[in-house]
């Protein structure tokens, strides 16, 4: 936070507004990016109805991969899953199971490995992939630029006309490095709605 401060003025505005920032990171990899699949694309309370549902074939939990390749598609299909993100979570299944996508060992290899590793997954891009680097393994300097809530943050802190290229993004954080996972946060944080709201 001081780093970010001392180097971003607008940034720092946002900090010292809101505070510290607290948040646990989720330590089953598995888990995570199913829920991330089942997240993708749609409204927070739609995603969480269907996750509930979901689980709820398994007793309130996120299955193991076994578990998952064994239940019968019309159970998951009842769950709300649609038939893309089924094959999915299938494939993500297939690979964990078969010792193709080892989650344990991605915590020791660099970001943009993590990323290619993901990458090959099917339905799970960039994006998401930079969700896990932040969320699960707690990088420190991710940045999301395709992530459009941070785009729109960014065009509103920094008063720009139109929303900022990728190109224009990387310019304005690059003063942010090695802490960019961490005002990405607080760059998200600055689009809730307050009941107090920031002044820019």
């Amino acid at each position: 936070m001081r780093h970010l401060k001392k180097n971003d003025s607008a940034l720092a505005k946002i900090i010292n507004h809101l505070g510290p920032y607290e948040f646990r990171l989720d330590d089953n990899h598995y888990e995570a990016l199913v829920g991330s699949i089942i997240f993708q694309q749609l409204a927070g309370a739609a995603a969480r109805a269907i996750l509930n549902r979901f689980k709820q074939i398994y007793d309130g939990r996120i299955p193991r991969p076994r578990q998952y390749l064994d239940t019968e598609e019309k159970h998951l299909r009842a769950s709300g899953l649609s038939p893309q993100k089924i094959r999915y979570i299938r494939d993500l299944s297939e690979r964990v199971e078969n010792g193709v996508l080892d989650l344990k060992k991605l915590s020791h290899l660099p970001s943009d490995e993590v990323v290619k590793e993901l990458d090959d997954v099917k339905g799970i891009g960039r994006w998401t992939a930079e969700m896990f680097l932040i969320f699960v393994l707690g990088r420190t300097d991710v940045l999301p630029v395709d992530d459009l809530g941070l785009r729109k943050a960014a065009q509103k802190i920094y008063r720009l006309r139109k929303l900022p290229s990728r190109e224009k993004f990387q310019q304005l954080s690059k003063n942010w490095h090695p802490y960019c996972s961490i005002a990405t946060l607080y760059l998200w944080r600055s689009q809730e709605k307050p009941q107090d709201p920031v002044k820019w």
